[in-house]
């Protein structure tokens, strides 16, 4: 076979992308390949506006189904997202017997089971390389590189919007509105950013890769997630005054019998290598049993990385169409779904450092009455500031604690915000230490 047809359904942002690099570098492509890969339909509701790339008209169409049908096309790309127009044109396609590449995380993280079983029953492949970390090759190494490794740990910065925003809340010492205001008018946030800072894009993407890297479909609402809005640049000094910088992280920890998983703010060391991970980029630290420490660094978003991991995908699965390959890689490239469900641990167990802030009347006791109340929940204080400045008419103490237990954590802050000394309910973030 030396030409492939593809079939793209939505051509945003990243559909374009998806052409642009097609039709440049056409030749890389096909020396790489061995064969032409020529899109030979596109669909969208939208035909008339301009996506800055040239395109035949005669490719365009409103109808999905006329690509889905379509006997010569072998891969499909979908990438018009959300929940139920797309579902329902992947398993058409699939059905169909055609390969299909996606980039919709959110639909894969709540959904996915259906799809995966459906691509494995009906032997096509199923690409999302695009659907985390945007160009970053994320999917491809845990599928085929990590393959032979038991990942005992990864922490991720998996959200560009809101590393953009603490990454200036960090280095300009400004409020967590101001940001987001400019990260909207610079294009990096929707307006809202919602789902960027209220860690539910961080947690859909966790969720596929503990899916790949457990070969069981994982459950999105399992996994813990907690957003930035609350953060404000005092919290982001303290931390600094301790050694730590203020990341949203996506956190992993294989126990053996089950998964430890959660998103939320973080306070990690600064000499960590995910500490100095700045802007609106995207890094994701794995541990293997044996390959060690490794680092994926790069763009996790935008027109061209996620078209560049699209496109990745069309060529692989271009690859094995031309080499007529019968045995295909299961999606989450593993045997095969037994059906079981992964065990994700719950939060109140979870056991680590905590820095807290309190906002105190300048009266005498206070720091005694709240090192109570901590210490009767079996919480030990490790470190402590308190600055004599007033902030809203507060006097601010910060602590770092060592490890202890979640639900101990929550029981001990709602007694805390309790006491009559406190003038604003306790801000908390968690730390991952050195170890």
């Amino acid at each position: 076979m030396s030409k492939i047809n593809v079939g793209i359904i939505g051509f945003g942002t990243v559909g374009s992308g998806t052409f642009e690099i097609l039709t440049k570098n056409t030749k890389i492509i096909r020396n790489r390949v061995g064969a032409d890969i020529v899109v030979k339909k596109i669909a969208d509701l939208d035909i008339e506006s301009d996506r800055g790339v040239k395109v035949e008209r005669d490719l365009f169409t409103t109808d999905a189904y006329e690509l889905i049908n379509d006997p010569e096309i072998d891969i499909i790309v979908e990438l018009i997202g959300g929940l139920t127009k797309a579902k329902e044109f992947i398993l058409s396609a699939i059905k169909n017997g055609k390969h299909v590449i996606t980039a919709n995380k959110a639909l894969l993280a709540e959904q996915g089971r259906e799809i995966y079983e459906a691509a494995e029953q009906c032997g096509v492949i199923l690409g999302f390389e695009a659907s985390v970390a945007g160009g970053i090759p994320i999917i491809n190494a845990l599928r085929h590189g990590l393959s032979a490794n038991n990942i005992q740990k990864a922490m991720g910065i998996l959200n560009g919007t809101s590393n953009y925003i603490l990454t200036r809340m960090t280095q300009e010492g400004l409020p967590y509105n101001k940001v987001v205001q400019d990260a909207v008018k610079l294009g990096y946030a929707e307006d809202p950013p919602t789902l960027d800072v209220d860690g539910t894009d961080a947690a859909h993407k966790l969720t596929i890769l503990i899916s790949i890297m457990s070969g069981e479909p994982a459950s999105f609402a399992s996994i813990y997630k907690e957003g930035i809005t609350d953060l404000t640049p005092d919290d982001i000094l303290f931390a600094t005054e301790f050694g730590y910088r203020v990341k949203m992280l996506a956190i992993i920890r294989n126990l053996g019998n089950r998964i430890e998983a959660r998103v939320h703010p973080t306070m990690i060391p600064k000499d960590h290598i995910l500490a100095n991970v700045n802007e609106a980029y995207n890094a994701i630290y794995f541990e293997g049993d044996f390959v060690g420490p490794c680092l994926f660094y790069g763009l996790g978003a935008g027109r061209r990385p996620t078209g560049s991991a699209i496109v990745s995908d069309i060529m692989d699965i271009a690859r094995q169409i031309k080499l007529g390959i019968k045995g295909l890689m299961p999606p989450l490239a593993h045997a095969g779904i037994s059906g079981s469900r992964i065990e994700i641990m719950p939060m109140e167990k979870l056991t680590c450092a905590y820095y807290f802030r309190f906002s105190a009347l300048d009266s005498p006791g206070v720091l005694s009455r709240i090192a109570g109340i901590l210490g009767e929940n079996r919480i030990s204080i490790a470190s402590v500031i308190q600055k004599g400045r007033k902030i809203n008419g507060s006097v601010p103490i910060v602590m770092l604690t060592h490890k202890a237990q979640e639900s101990d954590v929550q029981k001990a802050i709602r007694q805390l915000n309790d006491l009559d000394v406190l003038t604003s309910n306790t801000v908390l973030i968690r730390v991952e230490d050195r170890q």
